[in-house]
């Protein structure tokens, strides 16, 4: 029971993510979740910095504890192993995010570290869903493959827009691309966990 609910807390976790980012753009006056990234809710000075922060907090607690019902689950499979202790290692890396700047100021060491820890966040995530991938086979493999293939277009096309956000220049999609590749792992992590959870039974 208790390694189901570990289990369990891989789809909470997911959820939870999406619940903050319907509920903290609101409190927010002006804030655009087409045209803004979901980094600008917790940058310095702005209004939803602190409401951010703290209904943040469950998520990295949620994850870590799904990362431990990974590890219980893995028995002699390797990639599984792996999979478990990246998980907690990305909650733990994720706990802590040093904010950036609002929009139209100049580049700091918080966004320097900022974008430091997005890269870090992303090569886990990838290397996560590689080694989740591994412990099975049909249709998970290449559900996963298709998934990495998507993440890493739709991180491009971020990285396009990202330079003009320090200039207050124009990004008129990167909420949408943002959000996409976002959702497409933390659906992975749902779907992961539900296939564990079968596996469990």
């Amino acid at each position: 029971m208790i390694k189901k609910f570990l289990l369990i807390c891989g789809i909470l976790s997911s959820v939870w993510y999406i619940i903050i980012n319907v509920i903290v753009p609101i409190e927010y006056d002006g804030y655009n979740i087409i045209t803004q990234t979901v980094s600008e809710l917790s940058a310095i000075h702005a209004p939803t910095r602190t409401l951010w922060i703290y209904l943040g907090i469950p998520y990295p607690l949620l994850f870590a504890a799904f990362g431990w019902g990974v590890l219980k689950s893995a028995a002699e499979s390797r990639s599984l192993r792996l999979a478990g202790i990246l998980i907690i290692v990305y909650a733990v890396v994720t706990s802590y995010w040093p904010p950036m700047q609002m929009r139209g100021n100049k580049m700091a060491l918080t966004d320097i570290l900022h974008i430091v820890w997005g890269s870090i966040t992303v090569v886990l995530m990838i290397i996560i869903m590689i080694s989740g991938a591994l412990a099975f086979k049909k249709p998970f493999r290449p559900y996963t493959f298709f998934s990495i293939i998507l993440f890493i277009v739709f991180g491009v096309l971020v990285g396009i827009e990202a330079p003009n956000i320090a200039s207050n220049q124009s990004t008129p999609l990167i909420g949408v691309w943002e959000r996409i590749e976002i959702f497409i792992f933390i659906l992975w992590i749902a779907i992961f966990a539900v296939y564990l959870l079968k596996k469990t039974k």
